[in-house]
């Protein structure tokens, strides 16, 4: 089972000509309400790639909040854990060019009352515990933690880059991060730059695989000990790009979680990813497991 710890919000989209620079209004002709935020996209990417997922987070009591469980719920998502606060469901405001490139802006709003004494007796060997920084490092430190003393497994999504206890690298058994996050986590630890440089030196130093997610360009996979791999995934048609890092987190932590392969995870994360750029919105793009393994046959994954 997944324990997916992290963000719930409402994703409010507008489709632009062009992102806009700073001080500038740029306008779209309609907009989208899509359920969001990391913890709930990655913890719905799960399920879709066939994983049993229970949800640990925080909503508001307003309307917005059936909107942003929506997605979840229509998955038999396990929402007992689900708190309701005083403050209102989180927000993320999301501007997509014709690129498919993005642009975000948020408030936490109700995620802030989420804690890690929701994991109680949730945390133990056999399960997987999935979940990002955007829920705040300090509940994020403490459930890796649990986790870690419980046994259970931990795929941390390290984003975004920010100050954190290094012991939680080390008790993580996958960190996944992107370029920015890379480079961000690079300059905080004293580590190379260079994508693959960073990869190989972080697994190395924390003990743990890390995987650098790099767009189009696939990922680079780092284990102690292992061949370092470089994933490419296969072409699609970009129309939106939000979610595809959530998509290919939660198929990957899927994948792990029923026992495959390091190198299958990898192959289902990267297709996850690229399917889901196919679409407009987060959760609405990710795809079933069937979908998932089909595509991943063509996913390139070979040693650096």
């Amino acid at each position: 089972m997944i324990v997916a710890f992290g963000t719930v919000n409402v994703d409010m989209v507008t489709v632009v000509p062009r992102l806009p620079g700073r001080g500038e209004a740029v306008k779209g002709r309609d907009h989208q309400l899509f359920p969001g935020g990391k913890g709930a996209n990655q913890a719905v990417a799960a399920a879709r790639a066939g994983a049993k997922v229970m949800l640990v987070a925080s909503v508001g009591r307003d309307g917005f909040a059936d909107v942003a469980l929506a997605g979840a719920k229509a998955l038999g998502i396990d929402l007992s854990r689900v708190r309701r606060a005083e403050s209102p469901t989180g927000v993320q405001m999301i501007a997509v060019d014709p690129a498919g490139e993005n642009l975000m802006i948020g408030a936490d709003a109700a995620n802030r009352a989420t804690r890690v004494e929701q994991l109680d007796g949730l945390l133990r060997p056999g399960v997987t515990l999935l979940t990002q920084s955007s829920l705040g490092t300090i509940e994020v430190e403490k459930a890796i933690r649990a986790a870690r003393a419980s046994g259970a497994r931990v795929v941390w999504n390290a984003a975004p880059a920010g100050p954190v206890a290094e012991e939680t690298f080390t008790a993580s058994d996958v960190v996944i991060v992107n370029q920015h996050e890379a480079r961000g986590h690079a300059a905080l630890f004293g580590l190379p730059a260079d994508f693959r440089a960073f990869a190989e030196a972080a697994a190395a130093r924390w003990a743990t695989m890390v995987v650098v997610t790099l767009g189009s360009d696939g990922l680079i996979a780092a284990r102690p000990g292992e061949p370092t791999l470089v994933g490419r995934p296969p072409p699609v048609a970009v129309v939106d790009t939000t979610g595809a890092g959530d998509a290919l987190c939660g198929a990957l932590a899927a994948a792990l979680d029923r026992g495959e392969t390091v190198e299958t995870a990898l192959r289902q994360g990267l297709a996850a990813g690229a399917l889901a750029c196919r679409e407009t919105g987060a959760q609405s793009s990710f795809r079933d497991l069937a979908e998932i393994r089909r595509i991943a046959a063509a996913v390139t994954l070979e040693p650096a």
